[in-house]
């Protein structure tokens, strides 16, 4: 027992001959380059150094007319579509990009050619494309038309012949359109053939102008595979014309209910417009029975859509869908649909029949709690694809069920707000909508039926293995470039535990709170770029937090905090802290006392300023027993051997 204290005493003369040491050590090597600026957030004249569009911000506006009608005997989509583009651009324009993403279906695509020869989900039919013809492109009402466009892969240039004028002149341009609707639809888009029929998820349909911008001009980048989308606001005023035994239903406002539903499913279509449980439409057993639901019995039939200030529309049609509907309740009072389309084989309680229920609740919560769905109605389609989001509109696997079609349902729906209503750049930063979206499922998750399903976003240790992996690259790298398997980490998990951890640990949720819905409501309908949101989080919620973006989002090093030593001192402890890792981070401490309470300390970010080490006064009159750092175990830290200091060090035995 002399020995022990003995030895005892002579490591906390050590460590207090450190402490004394280190509160003389006034000039040392700093860390400035982990809090300093790392790229450039300076305002401009069209973006301000506040996170928010400038005195000078602009953007440009697309207006769509389309009808298209189906043939189910060749699987071919053909139309016409009228684009009205308006130039509020300080510059004149020669010329517009389109984007053709049908074209990623040809054998020589840039996505065919840069695809894996084992494949992956991306992978896609190679033998369609689109065929365009009679392309007429005009300024203004009364401008010559031109004929002159080039194709470029999934891009197409169209000149006019003379320049769209700056700041509010308009174009149009229209023209003919034809493509075969492939199986393998790159799991976005595509056909599956069931039992009753085929169910066509339509996507990607239209030529559609790309993004010229105030940061890049033109956004050109080829649609390839995991970069998504990235496109200019307007309305859309579309007709799909289909077999008479079809349902449809699309993006928007379905405006001719009259000339396309029987009698019977107007009184039900009604019906599910003001209840707040799932009304059928047409039921498993109603399916191939038209002179109950149609008001037809040959022939084809066209359904008219409509929606305002949208970036995009995706539609679906089959005679294999079973239909139900129930209101949703937005905040503001305004009542819109929730409806679900599937097959028979997608049916039963524990599956799609649910469908309605998860949109419903999903669409009210996020309307609550961040942004009031702008759109007439949110539709689930059971479909071949995983899981993929078109504004008011999803495709979600046929085959899922329970747990797994919450969280595909509520996710896709989700991205109503990331970024349909945020429109960000899909295709370079894919973080800034799936990242941001898994962000806010967490929450939906946890609210639904009080946690019916599990959530387990804040079990961030879980994912160590990538956090220490060698393979392991930053948040900033483009879908299109990162490694497949590190694209779930990247684009969706890591980013959202970056705000998870800004919400719970960081900012606290009231600031948190406030930045996050004044970025939603100031840059709805717009193109924030990421410096956007980094200056717009750190301006409304008052924290300078440059090393957190360059940490976490821009950086591939990991968090690591210790505790080295609890010392008795004059009375009290020191507790001496260490930063191991590659980036700083607040320390929140967990002291448990030998009279069985507690209490948490929380040390700013601050404290890693001039060093890796820290040592903390612990004023008490209490025996400490231990010490935990992180005691939710919020923070990803690859280290959990470091995270508390046990008593048994100072035990008297």
């Amino acid at each position: 027992m002399r020995r022990k204290i003995i030895v005892k005493l002579l490591f906390a003369g050590a460590m207090l001959a450190g402490i004394s040491n280190s509160f003389a050590q006034e000039v040392k090597e700093n860390n400035q380059e982990q809090f300093g600026e790392f790229i450039n957030r300076k305002g401009t004249y069209t973006r301000s150094a506040s996170g928010k569009p400038n005195l000078g911000y602009w953007q440009n506006k697309a207006d769509y007319q389309i009808a298209v009608a189906l043939d189910d005997s060749t699987h071919t989509l053909s139309g016409n579509i009228t684009l009205t583009y308006t130039n509020n651009s300080p510059e004149s324009l020669d010329f517009i990009w389109m984007q053709m993403e049908q074209n990623r279906f040809k054998e020589d695509s840039r996505g065919t050619l840069t695809t894996p020869i084992q494949g992956n989900r991306y992978n896609g039919d190679m033998d369609g494309g689109f065929e365009v013809t009679n392309l007429q492109a005009k300024v203004g009402s009364k401008g010559s038309v031109s004929s002159k466009y080039i194709d470029s892969d999934t891009r197409m240039q169209v000149w006019f012949n003379e320049p769209i004028p700056a700041k509010g002149g308009t174009a149009t341009v229209s023209m003919d359109f034809s493509f075969k609707v492939p199986v393998e639809g790159m799991d976005r888009m595509g056909r599956l053939e069931v039992e009753d029929g085929w169910i066509y998820a339509f996507a990607q349909w239209y030529p559609k102008v790309a993004v010229f911008d105030d940061i890049e001009g033109w956004n050109v980048e080829p649609y390839l595979g995991a970069g998504e989308f990235y496109l200019e606001y307007g309305d859309f005023d579309y007709k799909v014309t289909v077999p008479y035994d079809h349902i449809v239903v699309g993006s928007g406002e379905l405006l001719n209910p009259k000339e396309v539903l029987s009698k019977e499913l107007q009184t039900r279509y009604a019906k599910a417009k003001d209840s707040d449980s799932t009304v059928m439409m047409i039921t498993a057993e109603e399916l191939g029975n038209t002179e109950l639901t149609r008001p037809k019995q040959e022939g084809t039939v066209t359904w008219h859509f409509a929606i305002q200030n949208s970036r995009d529309v995706a539609f679906a049609t089959s005679k294999a869908f079973i239909w139900d509907a129930a209101k949703i309740n937005l905040p503001s009072g305004k009542k819109i649909l929730a409806q679900s389309v599937y097959p028979k084989e997608s049916d039963g309680q524990e599956a799609w029949s649910r469908s309605t229920e998860y949109s419903k609740a999903s669409i009210e919560y996020y309307s609550e709690k961040w942004f009031e769905f702008p759109y007439a109605t949110a539709t689930n389609v059971a479909a071949d694809i995983n899981g993929m989001e078109y504004p008011g509109l999803n495709f979600c696997s046929y085959n899922s069920k329970g747990e797994d079609l919450w969280g595909v349902t509520d996710h896709e729906f989700g991205h109503n707000w990331f970024p349909m209503i945020v429109g960000t750049n899909e295709r370079r930063y894919a973080w800034m909508d799936e990242g941001f979206n898994t962000f806010i499922n967490h929450y939906s998750t946890m609210a639904f039926n009080d946690g019916e399903y599990p959530s387990n976003l804040n079990e961030t240790r879980r994912y160590a293995n990538f956090f220490t992996s060698e393979t392991r690259e930053g948040i900033d790298t483009y879908p299109d470039v990162v490694n497949i398997s590190n694209l779930g980490m990247l684009a969706y998990n890591k980013p959202a535990m970056g705000l998870l951890m800004l919400r719970e640990y960081i900012l606290g949720r009231e600031r948190f709170d406030n930045a996050f819905k004044s970025y939603i409501k100031t840059w709805a309908y717009k193109h924030p770029q990421p410096t956007d949101f980094f200056n717009h989080i750190e301006n409304v919620g008052g924290e300078n937090l440059s090393w957190f973006w360059q940490g976490w989002f821009y950086g591939t090093g990991n968090i690591d905090l210790g505790v080295n030593a609890v010392i008795p001192y004059a009375g009290n402890y020191v507790v001496v802290l260490a930063n191991k890792g590659d980036m700083p981070m607040p320390v929140l401490m967990e002291i448990a006392f030998e009279d069985g309470t507690t209490e948490r300390k929380m040390l700013p970010v601050e404290i890693w300023e001039r060093g890796d080490t820290w040592n903390y006064l612990l004023k008490t009159e209490k025996k400490v027993k231990s010490v935990v750092i992180d005691p939710d175990k919020l923070l990803p830290d690859v280290n959990l051997g470091n995270d508390s200091w046990p008593q048994a060090l100072y035990e008297d035995k």
